[in-house]
């Protein structure tokens, strides 16, 4: 079996979150291949898109440190099994791409996204398009803001931008639930490259059906393929205190900086 989906490769959110619906599907059979075209991410396995999702859904997250709300790693149960903690990877470059910060309860949005993941409208193609405002599942009246890995909340986040900063004034606006947890996932495994600038870094797409262990260091740019793209995108602060941050579009590295 194989599943496709649609993805706008210029959103660093939605490439990452590709890149987690891979690693996710890897997990299930061994096996499992992907590519990237123009218009589309393509996974080649067992486990259909539906399955995939519903894996993932079932399992649930377990915040692993209990006193830590806004940085604990996060388990994903079995039979996924995966440990997500890239946020504090000082190593390689991991705490560079976290866009949280403060009061920020990491676990918490991780597990509110993850529940408006359980809507069978977002087990389609366009799941990465289905924005909505999103609620915490253990208080369900309390609405709760992304993490900002989707580029087009970036666009409409900064005063500079709109007039008015809704992250200053804690405005609720519209999530896009799969990009944001499955980015989350993504990046455990997928990195992007540094580019010697602040908060700038650079991924790579890839045309040819690759098993996930080689397709990562493809996406870093430390594997040259022939039909690979290879984007730019910088971390972008997104409030007047500089302390929360966001992903902004990406643009080809052929076209400009």
């Amino acid at each position: 079996m194989s599943f496709r989906v649609d993805v706008d490769l210029t959103n660093p959110g939605q490439f990452f979150g590709c890149c987690g619906l891979f690693e996710l599907a890897s997990r299930l059979d061994v096996d499992a291949t992907a590519y990237f075209d123009r218009g589309g991410f393509s996974v080649s396995g067992r486990p259909e898109l539906s399955a995939v999702l519903g894996q993932l859904t079932a399992a649930g997250l377990e915040q692993l440190d209990p006193s830590d709300g806004t940085a604990s790693p996060i388990l994903i149960p079995s039979p996924l099994r995966l440990r997500l903690d890239w946020w504090k990877d000082e190593r390689s470059g991991g705490r560079d791409l976290k866009v949280w910060a403060g009061s920020m309860q990491s676990v918490r949005i991780a597990q509110a996204m993850l529940g408006a993941l359980r809507d069978p409208m977002l087990h389609t193609p366009a799941l990465f398009d289905v924005g909505q405002i999103v609620y915490d599942p253990a208080e369900p009246t309390k609405k709760v803001e992304p993490f900002y890995f989707d580029a087009r909340r970036a666009s409409n986040a900064h005063s500079l931008d709109i007039g008015f900063s809704p992250n200053d004034l804690e405005l609720t606006t519209i999530a896009f639930p799969a990009v944001e947890v499955l980015c989350l996932v993504g990046l455990q495994r997928f990195r992007p490259s540094e580019t010697g600038e602040p908060r700038i870094f650079e991924y790579c797409t890839w045309s040819n059906s690759l098993p996930v262990s080689v397709a990562a260091l493809v996406a870093a740019g430390a594997v040259p393929l022939r039909g690979t793209r290879r984007y730019r995108f910088e971390n972008w602060f997104r409030s007047g205190q500089r302390k929360y941050k966001a992903f902004r579009a990406a643009v080809s590295v052929a076209e400009g900086k």
